[in-house]
């Protein structure tokens, strides 16, 4: 499949070459995202589905996530692997490599009430049910109500029992939880690949107006932890502003936040590392122990995801 043929804005071009290898960030930008998928172990079996997918389709391991595969098919050069009928029975989630990091860094055990305050479509709550094999009590929120459509039949299709769906601003929630799972809406930065109508929309004063809508969430949803609760903030964006800035607006504000350093060697993940300074800004020094990638560092989406305890 050829590549796709972008033009970027100067500006954006101006923001990011100074923070990562502008070519290379251009370059698989413009590449088509391998396509992935995740086995619903609610409903099949990893060795199940490879049965049933291994005639027709190559299926390789996504490092960071042992029910993650990138899949292509192996004669024609096909991407409508929604149409097949493991995924109409929920064996499978169609989701990007990159986006099942947040529930894997989070990491929650069984029998625990998790909120995930900005759910839709659903591909990380039910990611999450899977992990705890539907145990304890999930909220999954999502503040557009159009959006609760998606987010229903991808929990009836994947077979989740514990979690109830709520329409709400996650500003608003009072409710103390073991674990939350912050997915902010963002300037999707680091989705090109995903969606190239990113490269015309893009402008810093969204960002700036995203980040002050970040920061708010960040505060609530920690005040939401109970004590030694854990929480993972994530986003698709590349964007500091919304990523390191926000986490060190956090550590600003509570001094019982601690950022968790996350094992990028272990969980198999290629980064260059967070950034530190930016736009003549120094961010607390433990901004170091989040997780950013960019495009080119995995082949995926650009990611940032942070691991955030709450200490007594």
């Amino acid at each position: 499949m050829a590549d796709m043929n972008l033009e970027f804005k100067q500006r954006f071009i101006e923001k990011y070459k100074d923070l990562t290898d502008i070519d290379k960030f251009l370059e698989y930008s413009q590449k088509y995202l391998r396509r992935s998928i995740r086995v619903n172990t609610l409903k099949c079996s990893i060795p199940e589905l490879k049965k049933r997918l291994e005639k027709n389709w190559e299926l390789k391991q996504i490092p960071w996530c042992k029910e993650g595969f990138w899949i292509k098919h192996k004669t024609e050069d096909r991407r409508d692997i929604g149409n097949l009928k493991e995924h109409s029975l929920g064996y499978f989630y169609v989701q990007e490599s990159a986006s099942m990091l947040p529930p894997v860094i989070l990491n929650p055990k069984e029998n625990s009430l998790i909120l995930d305050s900005c759910a839709c479509p659903g591909s990380k709550t039910t990611q999450l049910a899977a992990i705890v094999k539907n145990t304890g009590l999930i909220i999954a929120n999502d503040d557009d109500f159009t959006r609760l459509v998606s987010i229903n039949m991808n929990l009836q299709r994947c077979g989740v029992l514990n979690t109830i769906v709520t329409n709400g601003k996650a500003e608003n929630i009072k409710i103390k939880f073991d674990y939350i799972l912050l997915d902010a809406p963002c300037s999707g930065s680091g989705v090109i690949r995903k969606s190239p109508k990113t490269t015309r929309i893009w402008n810093p004063n969204m960002t700036k107006k995203l980040s002050l809508i970040q920061k708010n969430l960040i505060v609530n949803m920690f005040n939401c932890l109970e004590d030694n609760g854990v929480m993972t903030y994530s986003t698709c964006s590349i964007d500091p502003e919304e990523d390191e800035e926000v986490i060190d607006f956090l550590l600003s504000k509570f001094n019982n936040a601690k950022i968790e350093k996350i094992d990028f060697e272990k969980l198999g993940i290629k980064t260059s590392g967070a950034i530190l300074e930016h736009d003549g800004k120094k961010y607390n020094k433990e901004v170091k122990n989040c997780l950013r990638i960019w495009p080119q560092d995995n082949d995926t989406e650009g990611f940032f995801v942070a691991k955030i305890k709450k200490y007594i």
